[in-house]
């Protein structure tokens, strides 16, 4: 169970998996996203009197997939769910799960807010109408007749999850369709439906960049053996800055000399590029507090230097009489590619 802000859900959690998984032999962890509110700290002092109960705390580190894939690699269970912490998820489908995959010839049972039976409760139009727009989109990727690839209630056989995890991409929310599409051979599944309940403690996590973080991870499967996607959206950002930067330059000119306003355009470009990839790009890994100003620092000086190599590459070919639209192209996809590899690996590296 991947927890973020959940401390006041998860007494009630285990009071009901206690009675829904009555004669089972279970565990539950907690991956931890470094709660703010106390609930790392709040599941070790229920371990310490229930050793079923373990908890991953993991800092500086964000995102749902990843923090199922870190926390099935850390059980030796044969049979693993993964549910969601806030109580939405019915844990009496746990044991008709189980008994299924137990039963032999499936590697995933999945519960289905659309399978006949199901039901998304009582949520807004809006929201079900989104939803509905994402699961015809995860379908397409899938290639699959799944009901509702978007759900993040399920359990996997362990053998299954081993021989896929090395190919999941791990990005955003839906770690479903990143386990579907990372096998190599096409799943053996039953959907079993459920009624979606209402969250009682805590806020939702799902806000505007979730969207995005969904696109990003059908892109990566669909697309991501030939761009990936953080080099697309590393790409997009930089566009966008050229377009920042040619306005701020615009309205320097104004009241400034032309260098003093080129000058500033560059500025406000690099911070806002390392602004948005910051959210955007590396939000699984984005910077905060004190390591937000080092990282653009660090981000500002691997830019000084991919400016350097793309004069030069630009002013080489130019001599070389190439035409000059070819020239800039190529600086500019050499200091791209440095740019996007250098800050990946130094501004925001992922940690160890």
């Amino acid at each position: 169970m991947p927890t973020l802000n959940e401390r006041d859900n998860i007494e009630p959690l285990l009071a009901q998996l206690e009675t829904a998984l009555d004669g089972i032999s279970w565990e539950i962890l907690f991956v931890d996203d470094d709660s703010h509110d106390g609930t790392n700290a709040h599941i070790r002092a229920l371990a310490q009197r229930d050793p079923r109960v373990r908890c991953l705390h993991r800092i500086d580190r964000r995102g749902l997939s990843s923090a199922c894939i870190e926390g099935i690699l850390a059980t030796t269970a044969p049979f693993v769910a993964v549910m969601d912490a806030d109580l939405q998820h019915d844990e009496t489908l746990l044991p008709p799960m189980l008994a299924a995959l137990e039963a032999g010839g499936l590697d995933l049972v999945i519960g289905s807010r659309y399978a006949e039976g199901g039901s998304v409760g009582d949520w807004e139009r809006g929201r079900a109408r989104l939803s509905h727009v994402a699961t015809r989109l995860g379908r397409l990727v899938l290639k699959a007749d799944v009901a509702d690839p978007m759900s993040g209630f399920f359990m996997v056989r362990r053998e299954f999850f081993d021989q896929s995890v090395r190919r999941m991409s791990a990005l955003g929310f839906k770690i479903l369709i990143d386990l579907f599409v990372s096998s190599d051979r096409p799943p053996r599944f039953l959907e079993l439906p459920y009624q979606f309940r209402q969250r009682r403690h805590g806020a939702t996590k799902l806000d505007s960049l979730v969207g995005l973080q969904y696109l990003m991870l059908l892109w990566e499967k669909l697309f991501g053996h030939i761009v990936p996607v953080r080099f697309m959206l590393f790409g997009l950002v930089g566009s966008l800055g050229l377009l920042v930067h040619l306005l701020v330059l615009r309205l320097g000119l104004l009241a400034l000399p032309f260098a003093s306003a080129q000058a500033l355009a560059t500025l406000v470009a690099m911070v806002g590029n390392f602004s948005f990839n910051n959210a955007l790009t590396y939000r699984d890994r984005r910077l905060t507090g004190r390591k937000f100003f080092l990282g653009l620092l660090s981000f500002c000086l691997i830019c000084a230097v991919g400016a350097v190599a793309n004069v030069g590459v630009a002013d080489f070919l130019f001599a070389q009489d190439q035409p000059w639209w070819l020239a800039g192209v190529a600086g500019a996809l050499v200091s791209s590619i440095w740019n996007y590899c250098a800050s990946s690996a130094l501004t925001w590296h992922r940690r160890r």
